[in-house]
């Protein structure tokens, strides 16, 4: 009976635990280095990213329409294990200017994504 009481109450502290909501939770802060958004003072950045797969392959349409440059690279990562991941070189999309990409694997994609980039 004891250990019943026991393993209730800890099921129970688990549950509770897991139904906190992700922000409840201490995450660790992580300085801006140019990936991901930019800080507020640095203005609007960053290129519109269209990602099209057809089959074995995938198109990256990006346009910028902000003032300052951004360099562009595509990155996929193919299904299958034997298949390589590819990083596309870094291409620029200067002002008001629409780029494409493009990659491949051999036989099927798993993720493509594209990353952005300030120039210096």
């Amino acid at each position: 009976m004891r250990f019943a009481r026991r393993s209730a109450a800890a099921t129970a502290a688990v549950a509770l635990t897991l139904a906190l909501p992700y922000e409840a939770w201490p995450h660790a802060r992580v300085a801006n280095d140019g990936g991901g958004d930019p800080p507020a003072s640095q203005g609007p950045f960053g290129a519109e990213c269209r990602l099209r797969y057809d089959g074995s392959e995938v198109t990256a349409y990006c346009h910028n329409p902000y003032p300052e440059p951004d360099r562009v690279s595509l990155h996929i990562e193919c299904a299958r294990w034997w298949d390589l991941d590819s990083d596309g070189r870094a291409v620029e999309a200067g002002p008001a200017q629409t780029v494409r990409l493009t990659g491949r694997c051999w036989e099927r994609i798993g993720s493509a994504w594209v990353s952005h980039r300030r120039t210096e």
